[in-house]
């Protein structure tokens, strides 16, 4: 990866960008693509200036040589989605600017060209019904290369949409930006991003209607077994208001107000805006705020046993002039509790007061790493390891709020992937337990700890480790993740801000995979052998037959040995 600070000429068939920027950038790049192909651009990850604009600060993607082709799209602070753009001509154009902010921009972009409609793009699909299956190309071999899949999920009228993955194994990295799957809550990309996962994770995620859109990005680095993944539908509650909903994740808040709602109130659609006035909705069929969770002046506020983000959609009527008066708000408000999040809905016009439940939770990993500079994750399973050898686990939310801190509460060992009564505690309540565990101070949105490979893999082939992790606001001073360490005493003093539990393994003994590796070099000798039984008939007989034949001859030299014997004795006698 790489490329020059500020712009450049590209010509290369693939190639991955790693932008970093500061402020007052205005820097081009330009792709040129070969003959009958197609550019394919795809921003996995983007971090602008804190609160900035699309007017004062984006990318922005143009179809042809240069910033004056047609746009083709615009990336900016709020988009609530991962970008994949494709070029109609010979060439595109990427544009960066950046505002006076003092900030560090940075973005990852890969590109890579391909032919529409081959073979090689013959993935994803059209999902009908209230349940199904589906799995990423060549499950459960590795995915391949530069493929980019969408499946389309379509329910029965008035249900949600459950989705689960039961086997996930994508390539690891910090933001998923390299191979990653991406979650939307509708018919097709631009429906809001429920969320993005990658790694060996086991996401779960809900629609807030009958439609939901699953797409698999792969670049050219690594190829794992990919994912197999099931969707089954739930009936939808009935709403307050038709087309009313509020969707919470560990990502976004997606709020859907129905026209005919608004026009009940008195309220024009085109005159809506949140906390920041700049961001302003999506009007289709129904008027659509979706925006990360930590943006558009969203306000936070931890609980202690909970995190609340609540924002504010002001109304005006059609014509009028936006204001911010008691009867003319929507109040919308996310709470992240224990393993699930709340969703309510209320608006103070004309007092009336509307609530909306759903589940969900942060998403959460866990890998291993091969040393503590936590920079290449253990990507196989099992991890195999030398008794005493010093694992490294790393913890990570995926979230788009950056203040939010990650607390390793307790983590525990078994020889079950169940975790039955057979345990053992490395932490517990944030005190190490075991002598050889050492946490690491608390990183962005990372938790992590070493410890050495422990007796329970002498006495067990496999051991598993699940970790209960509690999620904090990182600018309270008083928040269970500033706690530290309780002792038994304290513990009930305080409750969990938001606890999940996440596991990863399992973990064997490299000399077990050594006596494994033996027993298969010797079945493959034992294979090698003859295996038809008349060909073992066959051996059987003949060695009978020798042993037969062997005996003969011994028995004439004894018979004629005898007869040498008795003679010479006769001869004696006789002298």
């Amino acid at each position: 990866t790489g490329v020059p600070g500020c712009g450049a000429s590209l010509h290369e068939p693939n190639k991955a960008l790693r932008i970093e920027l500061n402020a007052n950038a205005n820097c081009t790049w330009q792709i040129q693509r070969n003959a009958n192909q197609t550019i394919r651009l795809v921003f996995s990850y983007f971090k602008f200036a804190p609160s900035s604009s699309c007017e004062t600060e984006s990318i922005k993607v143009f179809d042809g040589p240069s910033t004056a082709s047609p746009l083709l799209g615009q990336v900016c602070d709020d988009t609530d989605a991962v970008p994949v753009l494709e070029s109609s001509s010979d060439s595109l154009t990427l544009l960066i600017t950046t505002n006076s902010v003092a900030f560090t921009r940075n973005f990852f972009v890969y590109y890579y060209f391909f032919s529409p409609g081959s073979r090689t793009e013959n993935c994803g699909g059209e999902l009908t019904g209230p349940n199904g299956t589906f799995s990423s190309p060549n499950y459960p071999a590795p995915y391949p290369q530069f493929r980019y899949c969408v499946w389309h999920i379509q329910a029965p009228k008035n249900s949600k949409i459950n989705l689960e993955f039961r086997d996930f194994f994508l390539e690891l990295d910090r933001n998923c930006q390299l191979d990653f799957t991406a979650v939307y809550d509708g018919a097709s990309t631009a429906s809001g991003l429920l969320g993005k996962a990658c790694g060996r994770a086991q996401p779960a995620f809900e629609s807030s209607s009958n439609a939901l859109t699953v797409v698999l990005s792969t670049d050219d680095s690594n190829s794992y077994r990919g994912f197999s993944a099931q969707y089954s539908t739930a009936p939808l509650p009935a709403p307050v208001e038709p087309n009313t909903t509020l969707t919470c994740s560990s990502d976004s808040m997606r709020i859907v107000l129905s026209k005919s709602y608004l026009a009940s109130l008195g309220f024009g659609e085109a005159h809506l805006q949140l906390n920041d006035p700049s961001c302003r909705p999506v009007v289709t069929d129904s008027v659509i705020f979706s925006f990360p969770l930590a943006s558009c002046g969203t306000i936070k506020k931890d609980e202690g046993h909970s995190i609340i983000y609540t924002n504010t959609i002001s109304l005006a009527a059609a014509g009028s002039t936006i204001t911010r008066q008691r009867n003319t708000e929507i109040t919308a408000r996310c709470t992240m509790s224990n393993n699930e999040t709340l969703e309510l809905i209320y608006t103070t016009a004309n007092n009336a007061i509307q609530k909306l439940d759903a589940g969900g939770r942060y998403n959460v990993s866990m890998a291993f790493y091969e040393s503590d500079l936590f920079s290449k994750p253990i990507q196989y399973s099992p991890y195999y390891v030398d008794l005493n050898q010093t694992l490294f686990a790393e913890v990570t939310l995926h979230s788009t709020d950056p203040n939010l801190q990650v607390f390793i509460d307790t983590c525990t060992a078994s020889p079950q992937p169940g975790f039955g009564s057979l345990t053992y505690d490395l932490i517990r309540s944030g005190c190490n337990k075991d002598d050889t565990v050492v946490t690491y101070p608390a990183f962005e949105n990372h938790g992590r700890f070493k410890f050495r490979a422990f007796r329970f893999l002498r006495s067990f082939p496999s051991v598993y480790l699940q970790c209960d992790i509690v999620i904090c606001d990182s600018n309270s001073t008083n928040s269970r993740c500033a706690r530290g360490c309780i002792s038994r005493q304290k513990r009930a003093i305080s409750p969990y801000t938001w606890k999940t539990n996440t596991v990863v393994g399992p973990i064997r003994l490299k000399r077990d995979l050594r006596a494994a590796e033996h027993s298969e070099s010797l079945t493959e000798v034992e294979a090698e052998k003859p295996a038809n039984p008349q060909q073992y008939n066959f051996y059987t007989l003949a060695f009978v037959v020798l042993i037969s034949n062997i005996l003969i001859v011994v028995a004439v030299i004894l018979k004629h040995h005898k007869h040498q014997v008795g003679y010479s004795y006769q001869n004696t006698q006789s002298s």
